[in-house]
């Protein structure tokens, strides 16, 4: 079993957790509120992308400030109450509805260039997610992060070759993809060891913001990466 002086990435990524009973508990909340937020993220994301008045709003400097103040506000409320069974779970709907509506700008501009590319970001961005959720719901008291590294990766492979039939993304387009759900994967398994070797652990909230928080990370790296490499495609 691992111990919590594992801090490293390395050693995250290593390591073998035998979980006692409320673990296991925990780390399935934790990953059921994660769903949450992405979802409500999902939703705040098409409100983004459909809206020129959001996208030209968070695009200003009042904007961009707003965005950043909410960003960091919500998390901080999420983590106040996270003990409350409806306020903790209502405050991480909060934050992902937020993030959505935050990167408007980018979700309009992949939007009017190509809105394949929004359909490429989240379709690895997904699949990374369901891969390490099924993984992390399936391997009951015993989480060994090689393992998910593994699962995670393999999916991540797939997915991309899958994408490319559906969205015709092109070589280049599945590397890249393979490449950000391999990345993808590496941040969600290093962040769920480092919740389980976490000694203050007392609530799902603290876990689901990271994780959520690492997703949307990659979502608009991904995003970014293909608009820039692929985005020259199509314009409406």
């Amino acid at each position: 079993m691992s111990t919590y002086q594992e801090t490293s990435t390395f050693g995250r990524l290593t390591s073998t957790v035998v979980l006692t009973e409320g673990q296991a508990a925990v780390i399935k909340q934790t990953y059921a509120l994660f769903g949450l937020a992405v979802i409500s993220a999902l939703a705040g994301g098409y409100v983004g992308a459909t809206s020129e008045t959001l996208a030209r709003f968070f695009a200003g400097w009042l904007g961009w400030i707003a965005a950043l103040v909410l960003l960091n506000a919500v998390p901080m409320i999420a983590m106040a109450v996270r003990h409350h069974p409806v306020l903790g779970p209502a405050a991480l709907v909060a934050d992902g509805f937020v993030a959505g509506i935050a990167i408007s700008p980018l979700l309009w501009v992949a939007a009017m260039v190509n809105p394949t590319l929004i359909l490429a970001a989240l379709g690895i961005t997904a699949i990374v997610f369901v891969a390490i959720t099924l993984y992390v719901y399936a391997s009951g008291r015993t989480f060994r992060a090689p393992r998910g590294l593994m699962v995670g990766m393999f999916f991540s492979v797939i997915g991309a070759v899958v994408l490319n039939g559906f969205l015709n993304i092109g070589p280049l387009g599945i590397l890249i993809s393979i490449g950000i759900g391999a990345m993808g994967v590496i941040a969600l398994v290093s962040s769920t060891s480092a919740i389980l070797n976490s000694p203050d652990s007392d609530s799902a909230v603290p876990g689901a913001l990271a994780l959520f928080a690492g997703v949307f990370n990659i979502f608009v790296a991904t995003l970014n990466i293909l608009l820039r490499l692929l985005g020259g495609g199509r314009r409406e």
